[in-house]
Formats: C-alpha cells, sequence, structure tokens
C-alpha cells in the first residue's frame, strides 16, 4: 500500500464525514461509484484528476485545493501575479490543459504537471 495514496484517502473520508455524507451520497452527487471512492478512501487506488474534479465540490474542496493535497499542483503561497498586464492566479492550470490531462492516468498528470512547474520556474528566472 502506497502511503501517499492512503494519507489522501484518510483526508478525503475525514472530509466526507466531517461535511457530513455517506460514502452513497458522495458516490450520487459526483457520478462516481461507492465502490470506487471506497478504495480511494482506503488508500487501495489513487484518485485521477477526473475523479479528483467530481469530488472536488461536493466534498468542499476547491478544485486547485484538492490538486494539491493529491500531488498534481505544487504548494505555493496563494496570490495574483501581474504579468504583461494580465492578472492571473498563480495556481491555476489552463483550462485546456487541465482537460486534457484529466484523460491521463495518474503518474502521467504528476509528470506533466511537475514539467510545466519547472518551465515555469525557468522563465522566471530568465524574465529577471
Amino acid at each position: 500500500m502506497d502511503y501517499a495514496n492512503n494519507d489522501l484517502g484518510k483526508i478525503l473520508k475525514q472530509q466526507r464525514i466531517t461535511v457530513p455524507l455517506t460514502l452513497q451520497e458522495l458516490a450520487a452527487e459526483s457520478s462516481v461509484s461507492s465502490s470506487h471512492l471506497g478504495r480511494i478512501e482506503r488508500g487501495e487506488r489513487f484518485p485521477s484528476a477526473r475523479i479528483l474534479r467530481k469530488i472536488a465540490k461536493p466534498l468542499g474542496f476547491d478544485e486547485d485545493e484538492l490538486f494539491t493535497l493529491a500531488g498534481f499542483l505544487s504548494p505555493q503561497t496563494p496570490g495574483v501575479a501581474e504579468e504583461s498586464g494580465t492578472r492571473y492566479n498563480s495556481r491555476q492550470i489552463d483550462p485546456y490543459v487541465a482537460r486534457m490531462l484529466a484523460e491521463e492516468p495518474p503518474e502521467v498528470q504528476r509528470s506533466v504537471i511537475g514539467i510545466l512547474s519547472l518551465l515555469k520556474s525557468i522563465a522566471k528566472g530568465m524574465s529577471k
């Protein structure tokens, strides 16, 4: 059993109980089977970005917050940055990229997010 999977599962279960929702209620609200949700909570499965997106709202999470807990986004101090006159949230994933990533396995999603973060750091360093 992967400890990261187990920790995320424990967090999701605790949040579900806090909300409060039964596993069946969460399944109904998210359109994810209760058996799959149970495996995620027990750490037997790691949720894909698509699953996280479906369960975020019923559990009271922002998508970014849940993606960060799952390791898809790096923890950063929230804030709005100025870049060429455009304001954007530094943790926001482009909607097109998020949709494409949702179709990929979790390992690929984590790798792509890591590469994007690295490229962003390089670009930030070059602009100084």
